[in-house]
């Protein structure tokens, strides 16, 4: 069987489901690779950043400099190296909008031109060091490094972290990148976009996406992701397709950019204050204790509004409760939290094939931005 999506700068591909015909029954799979994680490129940075502080003298701590912002270019926008070293600092960067704009220069690549959104914490500190004289003199010429010499110093940063250099080059880095944010919740879409991949097929629901919606969800994300304000799981991203209002409770239904419908049920009251609309980006949360998990291979019966099919990916038991980890259909992670006597009679085992199931009352919608 073939494969639906494959993307080379993401450390997963989408394999179709062999048990659901439900529409967008598709699972992120490892492809057998070691891919640093999280925490992992969190201690590569620090390395870097401990790298340049260590440097005694100027010139040295310029030339180290250059290439601490080489590997955070590379970590937070998954772009490839020649792509960050063909950048013009002064001119390719928006920091107003926290954009990275960079441009495919070489031909036969598959990579497209696009802009790349990075937080707030990341374009100040870039452009403070910009503002300096002789920093800013000494990226005159763009950063003016062998792509071999920046390899060899990604290496060296790995080895004293303990890391094997085969996982920690300027391309694992880029995969890890992309890895990192699926992990996160980012929808796969808007991943795609923001490494220069091409994109799946455009079907209607993902077509009725503008580039500013998909720009406005990774800046949402990312923003997120730097101030680490909220856990990204539970979380749905997507517009408002329908709103239908009653005496006292109004049902908002939401499409995701991987095609999921969402449905929350809220009160006339909650939907004014708002300001919710038609066409408008929004998220939607659930909290764990209302995800309720049945196994198997048919859509469970249920008055349920919300139902998503997908695999046992982690479980964590306690003596009072247990907590499981199931990733649907386009990589989307929910967290399950039943009690551990419950979780018995359930008997779910890891990669077993749930459903996912929640009422539009358990659903809490944010207005961001």
């Amino acid at each position: 069987m073939t494969s639906k999506t494959t993307d080379s700068s993401l450390p997963y591909s989408l394999m179709p489901s062999q048990k659901g015909t439900q529409q967008g029954s598709l699972f992120l799979i490892p492809d057998g690779r070691q891919y640093l994680d999280s925490v992992q490129l969190h201690r590569l940075e620090q390395s870097f950043r401990e790298w340049v502080e260590n440097s005694q003298r100027a010139d040295i701590r310029l030339a180290r400099r250059r290439i601490l912002m080489i590997f955070l270019l590379i970590r937070y926008t998954g772009a490839k190296l020649n792509e960050v070293l063909a950048l013009n600092l002064f001119k390719d960067i928006d920091f107003k909008n926290h954009l990275v704009h960079f441009c495919n220069k070489s031909p036969g690549t598959k990579t497209e031109n696009r802009k790349v959104q990075i937080s707030l914490t990341l374009a100040l500190e870039i452009q403070e060091e910009l503002a300096e004289p002789f920093f800013k003199k000494f990226l005159e010429n763009r950063f003016d490094v062998d792509p071999g010499f920046a390899r060899r110093k990604f290496y060296e940063r790995a080895e004293a972290c303990g890391f094997p250099k085969s996982i920690a080059g300027p391309e694992m880095i880029r995969k890890a990148r992309g890895g990192e944010l699926l992990q996160g919740n980012m929808p796969l879409p808007a991943i795609q976009k923001m490494l220069g991949h091409a994109t799946p097929d455009r079907t209607t629901f993902y077509a009725s996406f503008s580039t500013d919606d998909i720009q406005q969800v990774t800046k949402l994300f990312i923003e997120r992701e730097s101030s680490r304000k909220t856990s990204a799981r539970n979380s749905f991203f997507g517009k408002i397709q329908a709103l239908q209002k009653g005496t006292i409770l109004t049902e908002v239904i939401l499409t995701t950019i991987s095609g999921h419908s969402v449905t929350a049920i809220i009160t006339n009251n909650s939907l004014e204050q708002l300001s919710l609309k038609k066409g408008r980006l929004i998220t939607a949360e659930v909290k764990a204790p209302w995800i309720i998990l049945q196994k198997g291979e048919k859509e469970p019966t249920c008055s349920a509004e919300n139902k998503f099919n997908g695999i046992i990916e982690h479980i964590n038991k306690g003596r009072v409760n247990t907590e499981y980890t199931v990733r649907i259909a386009d990589g989307t992670v929910l967290c399950s939290l039943i009690s551990t006597k419950g979780a018995q009679q359930l008997a779910l085992d890891l990669n077993d094939y749930v459903w996912a199931v929640f009422n539009g009352f358990a659903v809490v919608l944010h207005a961001d931005g």
